[in-house]
C-alpha cells in the first residue's frame, strides 16, 4: 500500500496551520509557567508597590515550613488513595458494561454522565450528601452507630475529597477501559474458555496483560488530575480543612497567594508542584513503562 505525502504549494503555510496552537500554548501555558518561575525569586507585597529579589529563599522557607510539608504527605494520600480508586472502579463496571448482550449502550451512556458534571458541582454534590446536620449519608451512618463529621474529624473529610474526586474520574476512565475491552480479539478469550480458564484466570492473563497500555495511559492522566484539577472539589467541600487535613498543595497554592497574599511562597510553590509532576510523569514514562505489553 502506498503511502500518500501532503505537499504544500507554500513553504510557509505549514507554520501559518500550526500558528493558532503554537499562540495557544505560550500565551496561556509556557508564559505563565516562566511567570510563576521568575516571581517565586521574588518578596513583593500585596499591591505590588515593593519588590525585592530573594534568590532562592522562597524555596528555602518553604521547604522548612511544617504547613508545606504536612500538605506534601496529604497531596500523597489522596493522589494514590484517588488514582487508586478511581481505576479499579472503572475497570470493574467497564469489565461489568463490555460483558452485557443487552443494554451495553444505556448503562454506557449512563455511567459516562457524570464527566459532564462540573468538578465544583460535583464538589458542592457530596458536600450536601456528607453534611452532618442534613446530609442523607451521615444519617444513614447513624443508623449503624458511627458519627459522621467532616467538619472535625481530619479522616472523614479525607474520605469525603477522595470519594467526591474519584467519582468525577470514574467515567473518564470508565470510556478508555470499554474501548480497550471491544479491542480485544475475542477469538484468544474464547480459545482460553476452551482451554478451560475460568473468567477469573482469563482476565488475569489475557485482557489484563492487553488493557496495560490503556492502564499505564490512565495512570499518568490520574496522578495528573489529583495533582491539578481537583482544586475545586476542596474548595467546594472542605476548604482544607479541618486542621489542614485536605489541604493538598494545588490548594496552598491557592491559599497563600491569594487569601494570605504571599506571593512569592505560592509562586515557588506552584513551581515546586510543576517539578514534582514533572518528575512522577517521567518516572513513570522510564519505569513503569517497561510493564507495559504493547
Amino acid at each position: 500500500m502506498q503511502t500518500k505525502r501532503t505537499i504544500f504549494s507554500s513553504k510557509i503555510l505549514p507554520y501559518w496551520l500550526i500558528l493558532p496552537q503554537l499562540a495557544v500554548t505560550l500565551i496561556f501555558f509556557v508564559w505563565p509557567a516562566g511567570q510563576a518561575v521568575w516571581q517565586s525569586f521574588l518578596r513583593e507585597d500585596a499591591f505590588g508597590t515593593s519588590t525585592q529579589f530573594v534568590g532562592l529563599a522562597n524555596y528555602a522557607a518553604i521547604l522548612h515550613d511544617p504547613g508545606y510539608l504536612n500538605s506534601l504527605i496529604v497531596t500523597l494520600v489522596f493522589s494514590v488513595s484517588v488514582a487508586t480508586a478511581s481505576i479499579v472502579v472503572a475497570l470493574v463496571l467497564a469489565v461489568a458494561a463490555n460483558s452485557l448482550l443487552k443494554s451495553r449502550s444505556l448503562y454506557t451512556t449512563l455511567l459516562v454522565w457524570p464527566y459532564a458534571v462540573a468538578p465544583a458541582v460535583a464538589g458542592v454534590l457530596f458536600w450536601f450528601m456528607f453534611n452532618p446536620t442534613i446530609g442523607l449519608v451521615p444519617y444513614l451512618l447513624k443508623g449503624v452507630g458511627y458519627h459522621w463529621d467532616d467538619r472535625l474529624n481530619g479522616t472523614d473529610a479525607m474520605i469525603l475529597v477522595v470519594i467526591a474526586a474519584s467519582w468525577k474520574q470514574v467515567s473518564y476512565n470508565f470510556l478508555f477501559f470499554l474501548a480497550g475491552l471491544q479491542s480485544i480479539p475475542k477469538a484468544l478469550i474464547e480459545a482460553a474458555a476452551i482451554d478451560g480458564a475460568g473468567p477469573g484466570k482469563r482476565f488475569r492473563d489475557i485482557v489484563f496483560p492487553l488493557l496495560s497500555p490503556t492502564t499505564f495511559f490512565l495512570l499518568v492522566v490520574n496522578v495528573v488530575y489529583t495533582m491539578f484539577d481537583t482544586f475545586a472539589v476542596i474548595h467546594a467541600t472542605t476548604q482544607g480543612g479541618p486542621n489542614q487535613a485536605t489541604n493538598i498543595l494545588v490548594y496552598k497554592v491557592f491559599t497563600d497567594g491569594f487569601i494570605g497574599l504571599d506571593l512569592g511562597s505560592s509562586a515557588a510553590q506552584s513551581v515546586v508542584l510543576m517539578a514534582i509532576v514533572i518528575a512522577l510523569t517521567f518516572i513513570q514514562f522510564r519505569f513503569v513503562e517497561r510493564n507495559v505489553q504493547y
